[in-house]
């Protein structure tokens, strides 16, 4: 299954029985902001799921902002929603893509295939005669049966181990000001980790929608040189825009890169870890 769905597409399959429809919606400054915005109107049959309650684990101060949720945790919440490894997952936001993103990459891991992002998200919808409905639709519970896929990420000390000897590139999804180590204000420290390329998520988009296969494999290919999209590990500030890079990367037809899911919110709260600026 590609991995973009436009809007025009998903009106034309609207409603379908194995499909179900998630709400990804998110504002990094008002967490409250996307469930509300659900409420007020979404796409008619689509749950929600929120990125700091149900797609990310409890922080501790050490794991980062956006912490890899319990795999079984996560699997029962998808469960609640009516979604099995075979359910046709559709996630959409309104950021672009990075926190339907985050959903993608998720039930990839724990084993699910027929995931898609809604390309343009919400704005794409409402551009092609979609309806917002605030009605709730009934969930009819089900069994999500995760395997999750643990050689898809990284941890912070395979990381650490990769400085010292190079097994793979490091790829920061942050703006180029983060990356060097200006105008931080999520992360108590700034810069990037030691010998780390750098990668906005949003030059994946062009005009709120994904850039063409083609124009992203050119892009990429100049930031991958000699490198193949296998050699690549990618992190952002916590693991949520570095999944957009992983997304365009597929769309691109250049899968094959993991994801170092503590990012720099868990690299930088350790201070014997190297950082560079």
């Amino acid at each position: 299954m590609k991995p973009l769905i436009s809007a025009a597409e998903l009106k034309t399959i609207l409603p379908q029985d194995n499909l179900v429809i998630v709400d990804c919606r998110h504002d990094l400054a008002n967490v409250d902001a996307g469930r509300a915005a659900y409420l007020a109107g979404h796409i008619p049959g689509a749950r929600f799921l929120h990125l700091d309650e149900d797609l990310s684990a409890p922080k501790n101060g050490r794991n980062g902002r956006h912490p890899l949720p319990n795999a079984a945790s996560l699997a029962l919440k998808l469960g609640g929603l009516g979604i099995t490894k075979n359910t046709h997952v559709v996630a959409y936001d309104a950021s672009g893509g990075p926190f339907a993103a985050r959903l993608w990459w998720l039930l990839r891991w724990l084993g699910a295939e027929n995931v898609q992002v809604l390309d343009g998200g919400v704005a794409a919808w409402l551009a092609a005669g979609g309806d917002m409905v605030s009605e709730l639709a009934p969930i009819t519970p089900t069994e999500f049966v995760a395997s999750p896929n643990d050689a898809l990420h990284v941890s912070a000390d395979e990381v650490l181990a990769n400085i010292a000897v190079p097994q793979f590139q490091i790829v920061d999804a942050r703006t180029a000001e983060r990356f060097v180590g200006v105008g931080e204000t999520l992360d108590p420290a700034g810069g990037h980790i030691p010998e780390a390329a750098n990668r906005f998520f949003m030059l994946n988009l062009q005009d709120g929608y994904f850039k063409s296969a083609d124009v992203l494999r050119e892009e990429w290919v100049v930031l991958l040189g000699e490198l193949s999209p296998d050699e690549l590990v990618h992190q952002c500030g916590s693991g949520v825009t570095a999944c957009h890079n992983l997304l365009a990367l597929e769309v691109a037809g250049m899968p094959g890169g993991r994801l170092y899911a503590g990012s720099w919110s868990e690299w930088c709260s350790d201070p014997t870890r190297p950082v560079e600026k």
